[in-house]
């Protein structure tokens, strides 16, 4: 299914100047200049009441540092629905549902997304129920403001977008797309620094290449991602040690 029509960006953000930034590059940039997507960048201090344009005030129950208002969001939120209705409205805060690629897929498939950034200490907690906003969080790390988070969060929308990465299989077999990591790559030198690309891998049999690439993705999430692979095996209803998988090993 084809999507026809554009996925608007809107960014809500105390530094609209951080944007496009990277997303004005590469894929991403092409696809801006093509419309394939559009940015509206709205400045939250626009929507502060008093003379000093203040956004933030200080946390209440005492602590350190300032938090943002939750009228002075309020009122950019409201101005960005009125820009793109259909969007859904997030918020990037490591105190949000960590972020997967099964919701980015939703995400590129809609209409667009209004991402609010936070600065400070974070986000008055009433604006999540009075504005129905959808926490996110990109890891578990504290950046200095959730701009950099929504550029992570838009660059992987975007490039999910019809005709943004060119080859329509490029967005199959990637990490993630079946719950595990993906298999590690390899290219020309075959001979780098005494280490060669596996042969399997040169051999131009497509089913064992298959076979190989399968199982380092199983393997490597095995050992990397644990959390994946309990999650994988017990969508598969198998017992989730592993240890069976891990008696063939067709790397050589």
């Amino acid at each position: 299914m084809g999507q026809a029509m554009t996925f608007a960006a809107t960014v809500l953000t105390l530094y609209p100047d951080m944007f496009p930034g990277p997303l004005g590059h590469s894929l991403a940039g092409r696809a801006l200049g093509e419309g394939t997507w559009t940015l509206d960048r709205v400045q939250i201090r626009d929507f502060a009441a008093d003379k000093h344009r203040t956004v933030d005030d200080t946390p209440a129950g005492g602590g350190a540092g300032m938090v943002l208002r939750a009228d002075v969001l309020a009122k950019a939120i409201d101005h960005a629905r009125t820009l793109h209705p259909d969007a859904p409205v997030v918020a990037m805060t490591p105190r949000g549902r960590p972020l997967t690629q099964a919701r980015v897929r939703e995400l590129a498939a809609g209409p667009g997304v209004t991402v609010l950034c936070g600065r400070f200490e974070g986000f008055d907690e009433r604006i999540f129920e009075g504005r129905e906003v959808e926490e996110i969080s990109v890891g578990d790390i504290v950046l200095s403001g959730g701009e950099c988070a929504a550029l992570m969060l838009l660059d992987a929308c975007i490039r999910l977008l019809p005709g943004v990465m060119g080859a329509a299989s490029s967005g199959h077999e990637e990490s993630f797309e079946n719950g595990l990591l993906e298999y590690p790559h390899y290219t020309r030198p075959v001979d780098w620094e005494g280490r060669t690309i596996p042969e399997v891998l040169r051999s131009g049999d497509h089913a064992k290449i298959a076979a190989w690439r399968k199982q380092r993705a199983d393997d490597d999430t095995r050992l990397r991602r644990p959390d994946l692979w309990e999650r994988h095996v017990g969508v598969r209803g198998q017992p989730a040690s592993g240890a069976q998988r891990g008696t063939t090993d067709v790397r050589k």
